[in-house]
């Protein structure tokens, strides 16, 4: 196959997305990012994904996201309680749960309770880091961006040691597929040191790639209802 004729397969739609990089190797990265073609049809590829599994998501019966939810919450406190001694005395961001999204509300009530700091992501300022405020079961919260439940402004700020990221998709390699906004990659960029970071998410939204980028960060854990999914090495 010459370079024209896949650059005109590129250019035309007619391989699979995003551009041929899947008939170079399944897990293809480039690591300069020196194509904006290609950028552009990685772009285009993940929102397509992002529609899909949300989609998916949110046609499973509620019942049946219930138990996944549980089935979650069941793992990630073993996992903290095998790794952190159950997070005990350290500051650990959750999220609120929206469209679809696995619920750990009754677990970050009871981590409280057991002695952790939980605290709730905010987009404070567009195109930044996200900033970390202190919840607790009894925190009236107020609305944030994209109308999502925050802790009002006067809650303590803090920084995470560990992090849950909600998952849209996943690949066994450990790299996330979010809602596009860059919100998480740029703060584990910032934070320094990193925390320890845990994905969150159904078993059903794994794919073999989500051709990661350069800005792209993987997580060091991710847990689906099946249990742990992929672990990435402590340097």
């Amino acid at each position: 196959m010459t370079d024209e004729f896949k650059s005109f397969r590129c250019r035309s739609g007619f391989s699979s997305p995003p551009c041929y990089a899947a008939e170079v190797a399944p897990g293809y990265i480039d690591p300069l990012a020196t194509d904006p073609e290609q950028a552009r049809d990685v772009a285009r590829w993940r929102k397509a994904e992002r529609s899909r599994l949300r989609a998916a998501r949110l046609d499973l019966p509620v019942a049946e996201r219930n138990d996944i939810g549980k089935a979650l919450a069941a793992h990630l406190k073993q996992v903290l309680q095998d790794r952190f001694d159950g997070a005990r005395g350290m500051v650990i961001s959750a999220y609120w749960p929206i469209k679809g999204e696995p619920d750990l509300r009754p677990l970050m009530a009871e981590l409280h309770e057991a002695g952790a700091t939980v605290a709730l992501p905010l987009v404070e300022t567009k195109a930044a880091p996200l900033t970390f405020r202190r919840w607790t079961p009894e925190t009236r919260m107020v609305r944030g961006d994209w109308n999502i439940p925050v802790p009002p402004p006067h809650a303590p700020i803090v920084t995470p040691e560990i992090t849950l990221a909600p998952l849209v998709g996943w690949a066994a390699d450990g790299y996330r597929l979010g809602y596009g906004g860059g919100y998480f990659d740029r703060t584990l960029a910032a934070l320094k040191p990193r925390p320890f970071t845990i994905g969150i998410g159904f078993e059903a939204a794994e794919l073999p790639t989500i051709y990661p980028q350069p800005h792209d960060i993987p997580l060091d854990l991710i847990l689906t209802e099946a249990g742990m999914r992929s672990e990435q090495a402590i340097e």
